[in-house]
Formats: C-alpha cells, sequence, structure tokens
C-alpha cells in the first residue's frame, strides 16, 4: 500500500486541529512550533499551510503572519452550494449501480450516527456521517467530485458540529432513513432532492451567524 506524504499528514492534522476547534479561529499559526507539534520538518507544514489557505481555513500574510481563519459566513455557504451539488451529483451518478452491499453499508454508517447522536459523540456524528455520504461519493467513481469535496467540506465541518451538538441534529437521521429508502428504490431525483434536503439543513446555522 502507497504511503501517505508527510505534506499529507500535516494538511490532515492540522485541518482537523482547526475543525475540532483545538486551533481557534483567529489564533496565529507558527510553522516552527507546528513542525515540532507534528514530528515532521518545516517544509511539509507549510505546504499544508498553503492547502489550507486555498481551502479557506487559514489566512496567511506572507511574510508576516498566518493565523486559522474566523468562521466566514459567505465562505461557508458558498461551501455548502459546492458541496451539496457535489453530493446530488455523486447520488445521481451512483445511484443506478448502487449495491444492496452498498445499501447496507449506508444503514450501518447511519445507525452508528444516531447512535453518536445519542451519546453527544460529535466527532463520531461527523465521522459516520462522513461514512453514510461517502458511500456513494466512492460508488459514483468521479475523481472530479472527490477532489471538490476534498477542497469545500473543511469549511463545513465547524458548522457541522454546532449542528450535530445540538438537537436539530437529531433530524437527519431520518434524512438519511428517506435517502436511502429512495436509493433502494431507485428513484434518481427523488434520492438527489433527499440529499439537497439534507444539506440544507444547516442553512439555519447560517442564518443565524
Amino acid at each position: 500500500m502507497a504511503r501517505s506524504l508527510p505534506r499529507d499528514d500535516a494538511y490532515r492534522a492540522i485541518r482537523d486541529a482547526i475543525v475540532d476547534g483545538t486551533l481557534a479561529p483567529g489564533e496565529r499559526l507558527n510553522d516552527a512550533d507546528l513542525a515540532r507539534w507534528l514530528g515532521v520538518s518545516r517544509t511539509p507544514v507549510r505546504e499544508a499551510l498553503t492547502r489550507l489557505d486555498e481551502a479557506g481555513l487559514v489566512r496567511t500574510k506572507p511574510g508576516r503572519y498566518t493565523i486559522v481563519s474566523p468562521l466566514d459566513v459567505r465562505a461557508v455557504r458558498a461551501a455548502q452550494s459546492v458541496t451539496s451539488a457535489m453530493h446530488e451529483l455523486a447520488v445521481r451518478e451512483a445511484l443506478p449501480n448502487l449495491s444492496a452491499t452498498e445499501l447496507d453499508a449506508m444503514r450501518a454508517a447511519n445507525a452508528r450516527f444516531a447512535a453518536a447522536l445519542r451519546a453527544d459523540d460529535v466527532d463520531a456524528a461527523i465521522a459516520a456521517d462522513d461514512e453514510f455520504h461517502g458511500v456513494a461519493v466512492t460508488a459514483c467513481a468521479n475523481t472530479a467530485v472527490r477532489s471538490v469535496l476534498d477542497q469545500f467540506t473543511p469549511q463545513l465541518r465547524r458548522l457541522e458540529r454546532l449542528r450535530f451538538s445540538s438537537l436539530s441534529g437529531r433530524g437527519s437521521v431520518a434524512q438519511h432513513d428517506r435517502i436511502i429508502a429512495l436509493c433502494a428504490a431507485g428513484d434518481v431525483e427523488g434520492a438527489v432532492a433527499a440529499t439537497r434536503a439534507n444539506w440544507q439543513t444547516l442553512t439555519p446555522l447560517l442564518e443565524g451567524e
């Protein structure tokens, strides 16, 4: 199996720390400190920060500072629109060939998602939600969809932590069940519409910002 590169490991570690709040909005980031924390050289850290800047998770003023980006409602709205469209496309392209095994994987992920919400385990809820939607993303075998989602999904993660920390996140379990039922029935348009509705549940949080 191919080993991941240090820059990719650094990117994921810093990204996850931003998403889960370990690195707070507005916090200054020092590449030497991050390199010591991650146990890598400064080069992969700098490469990771450049990628995070492109994803909108950090802001960099060359030669001056790098900070964790504040939650930018306009940027999150844009990321939500793009992410929703990509998941709709994934369902549309995957559904005609979605197997019983893949439908079972969606059901299992949704069961884990529901259990995580009941346990108030936000990290597990987000991971299970990723697994649920990831079934269609993998099944559609569209590398462009995967690439766009990898870039824009992290913008939504901080907002999703708020959603899944509240009772409003519980409604996603039923929405997931509906998506599964429509996929099992071969209803492409219905499944796409249900997927869109699921991603639109973030809208009230954006309006509240």
